[in-house]
């Protein structure tokens, strides 16, 4: 997997959390939805950065790849368990980049 490729998929999981966290402010029930902005923007931050490293030179980005992953897989979690059309959105841009951040590493272990 070229970097490319996993840019992109960090850029759309970075509009949907953003978006979904937004949302999530204009719930009936805000209380309800902390964790889920919570997790939103800690997402947001950690494939910001991601994106922004693998723009660089820098090649040891595997820990914060995996890092990335993990950090997508749990705001997917929290999203999934809301009915909200951003949510459930927001949920599946996350797994989508979870999976990308695996298949980076897996692509670059095969090299």
């Amino acid at each position: 997997m070229k970097n490319g490729k996993l840019i992109a998929t960090l850029e759309g999981c970075i509009v949907h959390c953003n978006h979904c966290a937004d949302a999530c402010l204009d719930e009936d029930n805000i209380k309800m939805m902390v964790d889920c902005i919570r997790n939103d923007r800690v997402c947001v931050e950690v494939c910001s950065a991601l994106k922004n490293i693998l723009g660089t030179s820098h090649t040891n980005v595997d820990g914060l790849v995996k890092y990335c992953e993990q950090v997508c897989r749990e705001c997917a979690d929290e999203c999934a368990k809301h009915e909200s059309q951003h949510c459930k959105d927001c949920a599946e841009a996350c797994r989508q980049c979870a999976e990308a951040c695996k298949e980076y590493l897996a692509y670059k272990h095969i090299l």
